[in-house]
């Protein structure tokens, strides 16, 4: 992870998904929530490795995000994959990190972008100034309840972010 951080940026942004200053803004802004701290006297793994599991996770779909390459890219175990990603969601999910790092738009803002949706676009989307494209994001599986809902027009199985 560091060598590739320092020596190979292009390699580590191709795995993680995001920029070396990125992934470490990152681990700075996580490494005081609770969820990283325990009174045991086994230590957790490291939150750089802890993020970077779960960056790679998400940066990846089909056979690539599955548990066991994940385990195997990482050299941790498969629950170990698992137990780190569930710890970075639960910090950055948080309300303290949401509030820090998630900025909504203003009344202001809001309003620029309705007007450009009107010059540019379908004047009937005015009003619908979050939605941009659809993109879909491909999910490894078919999801349990309600699966058929999430095959998609290019027969996969995705979700649709509006």
């Amino acid at each position: 992870l560091n060598k590739f951080k320092h020596e190979r940026p292009d390699y580590f942004r191709e795995d993680l998904r995001v920029l070396p200053s990125t992934f470490d803004r990152l681990v700075s802004e996580l490494s005081n929530h609770p969820v990283f701290q325990n009174d045991s006297p086994n230590g957790q793994m490291p939150i750089e490795d802890q993020l970077a599991i779960t960056l790679y996770r998400f940066g990846h779909f089909g056979n690539a995000a599955g548990i066991t390459k994940v385990a195997r890219w990482s050299g941790y175990a498969k629950g170990t994959v698992l137990l780190a990603t569930r710890r970075v969601l639960t910090a950055i999910l948080s309300k303290n990190f949401m509030e820090t790092a998630v900025a909504l738009p203003n009344d202001e803002e809001k309003e620029a972008a309705k007007q450009w949706i009107e010059d540019h676009s379908c004047k009937a989307w005015r009003d619908g100034w979050c939605m941009v494209d659809g993109t879909l994001i491909p999910l490894f599986d078919r999801p349990f309840w309600y699966g058929e809902s999430y095959f998609d027009r290019k027969c996969n199985y995705s979700l649709n972010i509006q």
